[in-house]
């Protein structure tokens, strides 16, 4: 067959050679060693943890060695994407740290970088396989195609177009032009080479090394529409993008037999690819991947909603993507993330277990080093989007709302109070009165007579002496260690009597530190609670 002349029938208006974009997008001048890597989801505008996860090795791996990490939009199936789901996407990322060197957003000179803007470039490789005899066109209908499936079904063979099942692989030329003169659709196939026997191996420093069988099936490349598979738009962006290292899902190494081929017949160098396990999550005694349909967790909005900050979110997903992540923290407590030398090899090659219980620990000591200032930004932001009210009391006095924040923060040992924001309110309702909800204290005659020394100028060692000598009037022990060696003659001890005062001025039985509490409540509000009570 004359396979220059079909590749000009097929695609009359594709003047352009691989080499015009080969000249478009010269290699990187980038360091010795940089790594490019790419964040290529479809716009479904549904985000997930899983999405995080991926983009965190991406970015992590090209920055840690002076390399870009670049924004490809896979938007070639057209029933997926959603309007507006690219911004969501972006918007989301940026929030947890991450964002992009190139993309349309941002510019760059590889771009465009959604794949549907890139159709004549995809074309232009197409043209040239069809050329070379790599590539043919099927005229298959969908009908035709549920046939051979129930044929091959019934046979129990595999399912797939090679073999004897290719219908249009064996066309003339002349059959071919006389259907695209009857108008006939048709898409575009790889000519799968007769195969050697010989395995395809994949090296992936998360998984290991394997062996699959080469593939056999000459799968679709362009569709009726002229748009690409996700294989071969995969193949072609990779290369001219001169992406290094590729990371995406495990459920993807079922392709690898494909793109190796796709790489090898193109004549492009293939990227390292990194295989990433799903999250797991145990369910009885079971474990299973984490889901949409049973796990809201799954979800990004989730943990917004939720208030977990994204720096805790960042640190936990890091103690799942590599072991010695937890070790490196204790030993750099203060370390900004990118300093930890991050290792594909180090990752769960089984899928890491997702566990709640551990998120909330990390997402507690986060919040414990944030600054009042920083702690107070992220709970007004979690505030105003999920809790009108609240907000308004915490913008009602910012500088009255940050006195409260700083209540316990800093030094060796920080206050752990709040676990994530939207858990804040409750522990810090009763510095508003609007939320503060009285509880009757076990000993109300002491707390009236409270009322009636305290002193807001008192420095904390006589604020403190002040209750001991109060609390003996009233037959409370004023040292706990004596008291314990000779309960029987005291009504309690000093604990006992400051416990009776946390209930009457916050209504809980533990609060922070009670000095700097009432110097915030101030003197009237103090006096008005323990009078109360």
């Amino acid at each position: 067959m004359d396979t220059a002349r079909l590749a000009d029938l097929l695609y009359p208006d594709i003047m352009t050679v691989p080499d015009d974009w080969e000249e478009r997008y010269p290699p990187r001048d980038l360091p010795e060693g940089a790594r490019v890597t790419r964040f290529a989801p479809s716009p479904t505008g549904f985000v997930t943890i899983g999405n995080i996860l991926g983009a965190m090795v991406d970015e992590h791996m090209a920055h840690s060695g002076g390399g870009v990490f670049y924004l490809r939009v896979e938007d070639t199936d057209a029933k997926r994407t959603v309007d507006g789901g690219v911004a969501l996407l972006t918007e989301a990322l940026r929030h947890y740290g991450l964002t992009f060197d190139e993309s349309d957003e941002n510019g760059g000179d590889y771009g465009p970088y959604s794949q549907r803007a890139r159709a004549a470039l995809y074309q232009t490789y197409a043209k040239e396989l069809t050329r070379r005899g790599l590539a043919y066109p099927c005229f298959c209908t969908g009908d035709d195609l549920t046939a051979m499936r129930a044929a091959q079904e019934a046979e129990k063979a595999n399912f797939g177009y090679y073999g004897r099942w290719t219908k249009c692989r064996g066309l003339t030329l002349d059959e071919i032009e006389d259907n695209i003169k009857k108008g006939l659709p048709f898409v575009l196939r790889i000519r799968c080479p007769e195969g050697d026997g010989k395995p395809v191996t994949l090296d992936d420093p998360a998984k290991g090394r394997i062996e699959m069988p080469a593939n056999d099936i000459d799968h679709v490349l362009l569709k009726s529409d002229g748009i690409p598979t996700y294989h071969f738009a995969h193949a072609v962006d990779d290369h001219l993008m001169r992406t290094t290292h590729v990371v995406r899902g495990d459920e993807w190494i079922a392709t690898y037999p494909l793109h190796h081929m796709l790489f090898d017949m193109l004549g492009f160098k293939r990227p390292h690819y990194i295989h990433i396990a799903p999250l797991m999550k145990m369910d009885g005694g079971s474990k299973r991947k984490i889901s949409k349909r049973k796990d809201p967790e799954l979800a990004l909005s989730w943990y917004a909603e939720r208030g977990y900050p994204a720096a805790a979110v960042r640190e936990y997903l890091m103690t799942l993507l590599n072991s010695n992540f937890e070790d490196w923290r204790r030993a750099n407590p203060s370390a900004g993330l990118d300093e930890f030398p991050f290792s594909p090899k180090k990752m769960n090659a089984a899928g890491a277990l997702f566990d709640i219980h551990k998120l909330d620990d990390v997402s507690k000591n986060v919040i414990s080093r944030l600054t009042a200032s920083e702690a107070y930004a992220e709970l007004t932001a979690w505030a105003e989007r999920n809790d009108e009210d609240f907000h308004r009391l915490l913008v009602r006095n910012p500088e009255y709302s940050r006195d409260i924040l700083s209540i316990g923060r800093g030094g060796a040992k920080p206050r752990k109070d709040i676990t994530r924001w939207d858990g804040a309110k409750e522990y810090l309702a009763f510095f508003f009165d609007e939320l503060f909800i009285p509880v009757s204290p076990p000993d109300r005659e002491f707390c009236g007579a409270y009322a009636g020394i305290y002193d807001p100028a008192d420095g904390q060692d006589v604020w403190f002496q002040k209750i001991k000598d109060l609390g003996e009037r009233f037959r409370y022990c004023p040292d706990v260690k004596q008291y314990k060696t000779d309960p029987a003659g005291w009504k309690g001890s000093v604990a006992d009597a400051s416990a009776s005062l946390r209930l009457a001025l916050t209504g809980r039985e533990s609060s922070p530190d009670m000095y700097a509490v009432m110097r915030l409540l101030g003197a009237d509000r103090v006096r008005e609670r323990v009078n109360r009570a």
